[in-house]
C-alpha cells in the first residue's frame, strides 16, 4: 500500500512538473512574441522619426544658409554706408 501511495505522489509530482513546464513554455513564447512585436514597432517608429529629422535638418540648413547670406549682405551694406560717410566727412572737413 505504501508503494502505491508513493507512486501516486510521484505521478502527481511529475504531472505538476509537466504542467509547470508547459506554462513556462507558453509564457516564454508569449514573452518572445511580445518582445518581437515591440522591437519591430520601435524600429518602424524610429525609421519614421529618422525621416522627419532628416527633413528638419535639411530645412534648418537652408534657413541657416539664407540667414548667413542676409547677415553678410547687411554687413556689406553697412560697410558701404560707413565708407560713404567717411568720404563725406573728409570732404566736409577738408574744405574748411
Amino acid at each position: 500500500m505504501a508503494t502505491k501511495a508513493k507512486k501516486t505522489v510521484k505521478n502527481k509530482v511529475f504531472k505538476t512538473v509537466d504542467t509547470v513546464k508547459e506554462v513556462a513554455a507558453k509564457t516564454n513564447d508569449f514573452a518572445l512574441k511580445t518582445t518581437e512585436e515591440v522591437v519591430t514597432e520601435m524600429i518602424n517608429v524610429a525609421s519614421k522619426w529618422q525621416t522627419v529629422t532628416a527633413k528638419a535638418v535639411k530645412g534648418g540648413l537652408k534657413v541657416a544658409d539664407t540667414q548667413q547670406n542676409m547677415v553678410f549682405d547687411s554687413l556689406e551694406t553697412a560697410k558701404g554706408h560707413i565708407l560713404n560717410g567717411v568720404k563725406r566727412s573728409k570732404a566736409l572737413f577738408s574744405k574748411n
